[in-house]
């Protein structure tokens, strides 16, 4: 199941919430957890049902592995042991295994075996960011810096809560465990999460969608139809479309929390505005930087060894963080080549020239070099990154192809030109804040238009067919 679904708007969210706020009036919230989990298994059930005992089987495990790490002090790095084994052998397994059968075929061949026989494991909706919540769990139980759930619900809940479970944010347990607990709902709150998710709802319907749609026949034509220009207008309608459509849906996760009562930290903070490429992880994908940064570079020794070990550092966490993504030598190059910039910026120092100086020249740097990785993030293999990154760098002027002519009517034109203003946007700019804000008139009027307007809309194209998957959904 999908957010931007007509059976999610209308039937899933809107029965979620009357049973929500109904045990509330009849039963004082003590079931309000239990009804969150209930509706995120079915959540999970419409679309992914062959795993939902591996979710579940899985949450247990690690809810027992969290109670013997805090109860078992002597024998605790044992139990977290078997929970990191376990998590990692399940992503490994399921996310992995095709790449390596395929990619180790013929060695196998002359080995004597033949994966001739092999059948492709399918891959379990959302396994990335579920095991990295419960990882994040079971470690920061080891570390003492919170205790384990009793309740298993509770931790239940924080795993596979509907509102994050496909794609994020990444949760760490610290930032939540009070709020499973603890957490008032309020019409303010309420307010502002419908706000939030029909703002995110219609970025992704209108806008990341009419991204894509350039950005798919660019990239599916063949490179002897791809010329300059129209290679970089492929590379730029999928840096936008990428950024549009995964903000889009944390827009979405955090504001189907407010509808709960939670509040969960944002996600995306202007990425298409940072000065560097370490100014950008920190405001793209914040959830899964901050969980690299607190459970692996941290932990190898960050920057507090020597110059050769924090580059070491770095670069495992950025090939991982490639991997992370997808079972694709273009995703660990992605992650290789945004290690080398972070490298190449300790190196000159330029992460530590002051914000204020040369703004507008770092910014459009930083923005080239991030768009011309996003290459390699969208071509389906090495070989096409490559052509495509010719095509991009050698002047070639061909005439438009039909397809492409097609893609460029005026409407995606329009939503992309308007997804490009992202470009320009200042440093301390946030429209989603302007837009929940209900404390002055004007404000209100604004965001009574979102819904109104823009929701109804949203829901018309989609109801047209004209809606695509979020792009985070399979990784």
């Amino acid at each position: 199941m999908v957010f931007s679904s007509i059976f999610f708007l209308f039937a899933f969210l809107p029965a979620a919430i009357i049973c929500y706020y109904a045990q509330r009036l009849l039963f004082n919230n003590r079931l309000r957890n239990a009804v969150l989990l209930v509706f995120s298994y079915l959540f999970y059930l419409y679309g992914a049902a062959g795993f939902l005992l591996i979710l579940v089987l899985s949450t247990l495990a690690d809810y027992l592995f969290g109670l013997l790490i805090h109860h078992d002090r002597c024998r605790k790095q044992l139990w977290l042991s078997f929970s990191v084994l376990l998590n990692i052998g399940l992503l490994v397994y399921f996310k992995y295994a095709n790449f390596f059968i395929r990619e180790l075929g013929e060695t196998l061949r002359h080995l004597g075996f033949s994966p001739a026989g092999w059948e492709n494991v399918i891959l379990p909706v959302g396994i990335s960011f579920f095991t990295f919540q419960k990882l994040s769990y079971v470690i920061d139980v080891y570390r003492g810096k919170s205790r384990a759930l009793v309740n298993v619900v509770d931790f239940a809940l924080y795993v596979a809560m509907f509102s994050q479970l496909i794609a994020g944010p990444i949760i760490r347990f610290r930032d939540i465990r009070s709020q499973l607990k603890d957490r008032k709902e309020s019409w303010d709150l309420f307010y502002m999460g419908t706000i939030r998710f029909c703002w995110g709802l219609s970025k992704k319907v209108i806008i990341a969608n009419s991204c894509g749609r350039i950005a798919d026949v660019v990239f599916g034509l063949g490179i002897p139809s791809l010329d300059t220009k129209t290679a970089w207008l492929g590379c730029f309608a999928y840096g936008l479309q990428i950024y549009v459509d995964f903000s889009a849906y944390s827009d979405m996760a955090l504001g189907l929390g407010m509808l709960f009562g939670f509040k969960f930290l944002e996600n995306f903070n202007l990425p298409y505005s940072a000065i560097s490429i370490s100014d950008f992880w920190r405001r793209w994908h914040i959830s899964l930087s901050q969980w690299f940064k607190d459970y692996l570079y941290i932990p190898l020794g960050g920057n507090r060894q020597s110059t050769f070990r924090t580059y070491l550092n770095l670069m495992a966490v950025f090939i991982l963080c490639g991997i992370w993504h997808g079972a694709n030598w273009t995703f660990l190059l992605w992650g290789l080549y945004h290690g080398v910039f972070l490298m190449i910026e300790r190196a000159t120092h330029l992460r530590d020239i002051s914000p204020q100086r040369y703004t507008s020249v770092r910014r459009a740097v930083t923005l080239f070099i991030v768009m011309v990785g996003w290459v390699l993030f969208r071509s389906e293999n090495i070989f096409q990154a490559k052509d495509f990154l010719a095509v991009m760098f050698t002047p070639i002027n061909l005439p438009l192809s039909y397809e492409l002519g097609l893609a460029l009517n005026y409407r995606n034109v329009i939503f992309m030109l308007t997804a490009a203003i992202s470009f320009l946007l200042p440093v301390r700019f946030s429209g989603t804040e302007f837009l929940m804000s209900h404390k002055r008139p004007l404000l209100v009027i604004a965001g009574i238009i979102v819904i109104l307007v823009l929701l109804p809309y949203s829901a018309a194209l989609i109801a047209g067919g004209s809606n695509t998957p979020f792009i985070y959904y399979r990784f």
